[in-house]
């Protein structure tokens, strides 16, 4: 907003001294008081507005609550935003971004604990983006925000605001032998980070993780290497549409086997996808069957220990790794 007076906030309870439900909009409104527009509760109506706002040369950034609401935003996402540039020939661009938090662990239920991602891979015209706690997330909206020219769809995990940002600067300061290295060729705004818990270890197998799943994926990384001395490389993607298949084929080509974790259901969800470009692309680097890992096919309980059934955990990751492993 610094950088661009054609920079709006939009969204529901976002005026201080609430500044979202999740505090993220915290400030702005005092700082940007003629940019930052507090709105009725209507993700439709909202939706098209600042659709229109895009067309007539504005970058509006649209804030909505929980990211289960992103389904009232659906027609006017899919049949007008991400449509209207070739509609009308490229004559008109619609530079919106939609910040929405997404996934569960927090027991908030049935409609306020999804991961819909998966809903929009099939838009033409539309980008997603899903920040984890290795990428910084300002400099990601920012790219979106100020450089891209379509619709994207910025996913913040519930999860990861409490979560610290870790760089490469963390992990050589902590004098261990984690590397965290950045690559962008799918991609140079929206980049990937690829993890190993010893960079020294030969990787025996891939893992592929995005946003909220990322900390798992650490997580089950470190406990099979210390525990079944199983090198485990993390890919973490920044960019989930269009596909970031390009920044995962290399570990892909080293260790001939992947497993890929999503916190939305797994049924066609984003590793079904992401598992037919891996064959399509390199089936004889592949070693063993790709295993994905999803959200059991349920709503959502309000239960936390029914949640956690629900939802993938550490357990389901080093399972899976070691299964594929063995057999």
């Amino acid at each position: 907003m610094d950088e661009n007076e054609d920079v709006y906030l939009l969204g529901e309870d976002i005026i201080d001294p609430y500044g979202g439900a999740f505090k993220v909009s915290k400030g702005l409104s005092t700082r940007y008081p003629e940019r930052v527009i507090p709105t009725p509760i209507s993700e439709a109506c909202l939706t098209g507005f600042v659709t229109g706002m895009a067309i007539r040369g504005l970058r509006p950034i649209l804030e909505i609550m929980f990211g289960d609401f992103i389904t009232l935003c659906t027609d006017q996402i899919v049949n007008s935003a991400s449509k209207f540039s070739w509609m009308y020939n490229g004559q008109v661009k619609v530079p919106i971004v939609i910040r929405t938090p997404m996934g569960g662990r927090r027991g908030y239920g049935a409609t306020h604990s999804q991961s819909l991602e998966a809903l929009f891979l099939n838009v033409p015209g539309l980008t997603m983006v899903a920040p984890s706690h290795f990428h910084d997330p300002g400099s990601l909206l920012q790219n979106a925000v100020l450089i891209m020219d379509n619709p994207v769809l910025f996913i913040e995990n519930k999860s990861l605001y409490s979560r610290q940002l870790i760089t490469s600067e963390c992990a050589e300061n902590a004098n261990t032998l984690e590397s965290i290295k950045i690559t962008s060729v799918a991609n140079k705004l929206f980049p990937t980070v690829t993890y190993n818990v010893d960079l020294n270890a030969h990787s025996d197998v891939t893992l592929i993780v995005y946003g909220g799943m990322a900390p798992l994926g650490v997580e089950a990384a470190k406990a099979l290497y210390f525990e079944e001395e199983i090198a485990v490389e993390v890919i973490i993607p920044s960019l989930v549409k269009p596909s970031p298949i390009l920044d995962i084929l290399p570990s892909i080509k080293k260790t001939g086997k992947a497993v890929i974790a999503e916190e939305g259901v797994r049924n066609a969800g984003w590793g079904a996808m992401l598992a037919s470009e891996i064959y399509e692309s390199v089936y004889e680097w592949i070693d063993k069957p790709i295993k994905r890992i999803g959200a059991e096919e349920v709503p959502m309980p309000c239960s936390k220990a029914l949640e956690e059934e629900v939802l993938p955990q550490i357990s389901d990751i080093k399972d899976a790794i070691i299964d594929l492993i063995i057999n």
